[in-house]
């Protein structure tokens, strides 16, 4: 039975929003599921939780306070942790709540009104392109409906019961707006949230129980996610976010102006010293360097929304799914079209570090690197990093077979090794790929064409070994500057070749490390000694043949590379890929390599007699 309730202060503000938040929680994989909205990514009810649950921790940490400190806490701990676009929105809502309240230390019915009211208000203005049967839509009549009730009672009770039912009315009205909506047969994922926030507060004041945490759905549920395309004009990559600190901040307007040269979906939030951004975009290393001039960037994240919405799509569990490290150099078609994960290495550029490939797309790097007073180093992923990419494909497959670069080369595969063991992830592969770049990718990609035609993992593994035997890479670089650093050759030589003009060709051995292997005076030698190396290894001539050709930042000599391979190997595939800092980093501008991949002999039956033992 409801009981009279007068007014909010502080302590009741703070146990309705613990409220909200575990009640949202609960629900958090059922709004997942319905989140087709801007993008299919399956993330809004993770995101929308998140944010709550941020900002009941920070209201446990204050303990019981004033109303005003309440509520400013609460304001400020949506916006530090607001996750996703759903997040964001939620933080606009709360901080426009807030200024409605005031100095006040109570709130009755007729102010708590006037808060949800300004609360939707800031939420529609921080929305560019407001789309009806959204979470705005929901916002607004809750909002009419908190100001017929409360002009009617003053029982906090009886005025949050009129708001609930007025929100899911609201919510179920969402699929007549939008016709996405009505199409995949949902109702606003974000506008669930929304509710499910509302009934979370109405739970707390009837006394009723707070579910926990529903356990994950079965993969064979219906999920409306998985099954939406997104739209060409919201087709961007990366869900990208950031928080800046600073004393002389741009107004949220300027900002989000400033964002949209960058993406959609671009929501800002703002509030004493701290701007909190999120955008959808394809450059997210350009968002952060952007916002670097308002202040001190302290925290970013992007997202690969197309990861994400791929693994919805194939929720169903697969035998084998297929990780690599960022190294591999491979496009990012290919791994979409593939389904192979990817974890980042890092790069670092005096005290900024960035998460190769996601943080610090190749183009960028170049560009950083012609600038830059000093060289970059770089660092492996962190086994947080792998435990996170590991957990998501065993989550989406029986098994794992994780390619990864040349043990000898890099602490990469080690890590990746003290993540399993760490957290127990059972059913993984580890397979050192022994090289580098695009021997790495062309690896992982044949990995996932024998794991889509039905091969088990242990199959794989055996096949990759047999394959990495019988591929290898030749490598030069145009300076020395970065050979001499890493101590691959001595500071004389480095002086001495380049005094004359001469230019190395390694390779990459059997055992992953690099090995000199000739040298040439002049440029315009390398090509036709490095094709005719080429020519010595390859013969007799393979029937199946992979090459990739990687460089940095020299387009026209990989160009000319590629044709001349083509023309006499007719390979299977010949990949040309603007190498990723990783390289970058070690070998420096100017610098190309070819990998190649022979394939001959691949045993037709080798899935069939090893399946039993995987």
């Amino acid at each position: 039975m409801t009981v009279g309730i007068a007014y909010v202060d502080g302590p009741r503000l703070a146990r309705s929003l613990f409220a909200a938040a575990d009640w949202v929680a609960a629900g958090r994989d059922e709004i997942n599921r319905i989140n087709i909205f801007p993008v299919p990514d399956g993330d809004t009810g993770t995101n929308f939780s998140l944010t709550l649950r941020a900002v009941a921790d920070a209201l446990r940490a204050l303990g019981d306070a004033s109303l005003p400190d309440t509520a400013r806490t609460m304001a400020r701990a949506a916006v530090l942790g607001a996750r996703g676009n759903s997040g964001m929105m939620l933080a606009h809502f709360l901080l426009g709540f807030t200024e409605a309240l005031g100095e006040r230390e109570q709130a009755d019915a007729k102010l708590i009104a006037a808060a949800v009211r300004a609360g939707s208000d800031h939420l529609a203005g921080s929305v560019d392109d407001p789309r009806e049967g959204t979470i705005l839509t929901v916002a607004r009549e809750a909002a009419d409906a908190a100001e017929r009730a409360a002009a009617s009672t003053d029982d906090i009770g009886v005025f949050m019961h009129d708001l609930l039912r007025h929100g899911e009315v609201a919510l179920a009205h969402t699929p007549e707006l939008m016709a996405a909506l009505k199409e995949a047969g949902v109702v606003d994922a974000g506008g669930k949230g929304f509710v499910r926030m509302l009934e979370g507060v109405v739970r707390c004041i009837e006394g009723d129980p707070i579910l926990p945490a529903a356990p994950i759905r079965p993969s064979h549920e219906f999920n409306a996610a998985a099954l939406i395309e997104v739209a060409a004009e919201r087709d961007y990559q990366y869900c990208t976010e950031l928080l800046v600190r600073g004393e002389q901040l741009p107004a949220g307007n300027e900002a989000r102006a400033a964002m949209h040269s960058f993406g959609g979906s671009v929501v800002v939030a703002s509030t004493a010293d701290i701007l909190k951004i999120h955008v959808h975009t394809d450059a997210p290393e350009a968002v952060f360097a952007y916002a670097a001039r308002w202040g001190r960037v302290e925290w970013t994240k992007a997202d690969d929304m197309r990861a994400q919405h791929r693994h919805l799509a194939h929720g169903a569990a697969r035998p084998v799914a297929v990780v690599t490290d960022s190294s591999a150099d491979i496009a990012d078609p290919v791994l979409d079209r593939h389904h192979i994960a990817v974890v980042p290495l890092q790069v670092v550029f005096g005290e900024e570090t960035f998460q190769d490939r996601i943080g610090l797309r190749p183009e960028e790097f170049y560009r950083r690197l012609r600038v830059s007073r000093e060289l970059p180093t770089t660092s492996q992923p962190s086994p947080a990093d792998f435990i996170r990419v590991l957990r998501d494909a065993r989550r989406e497959a029986e098994e794992v077979v994780a390619v990864l670069l040349s043990a000898s080369l890099s602490g990469t595969f080690q890590s990746a090794h003290s993540a399993v063991q760490h957290a127990g992830i059972t059913n993984v592969h580890l397979f050192d790929s022994r090289t580098a770049s695009l021997g790495v990718g062309m690896l992982a990609l044949r990995a996932a064409e024998l794991a889509e035609s039905g091969w088990a993992a242990a199959a794989i593994v055996q096949e990759l070994e047999r394959v990495r035997h019988q591929s290898g890479a030749l490598l030069t670089v145009d300076r020395y500057d970065n050979l001499l650093r890493s101590g691959r050759v001595s500071r004389g030589k480095a002086w001495l070749g380049g005094m004359l003009d001469v230019k190395p060709i390694l390779a990459i051995g059997l055992d992953g490390r690099v090995t000199p292997l000739d040298r040439v005076r002049g440029r315009d030698n390398v090509v036709p000694r490095v094709l005719s190396l080429l020519e010595r290894q390859l013969t007799p001539r393979p029937d199946v043949v992979r090459f990739g050709v990687a460089h940095a930042d020299a387009p026209e000599v990989a160009e000319r590379v590629r044709t001349a391979l083509v023309a006499a190997f007719r390979p299977r595939d010949c990949f040309v890929s603007l190498a990723t800092g990783v390289l970058g980093t070690h070998v420096g501008p100017g610098a190309w390599a070819v990998f190649y991949q022979v394939e001959d002999g691949t045993p037709e039956r080798l899935a069939e007699a090893t399946a039993g033992a995987a």
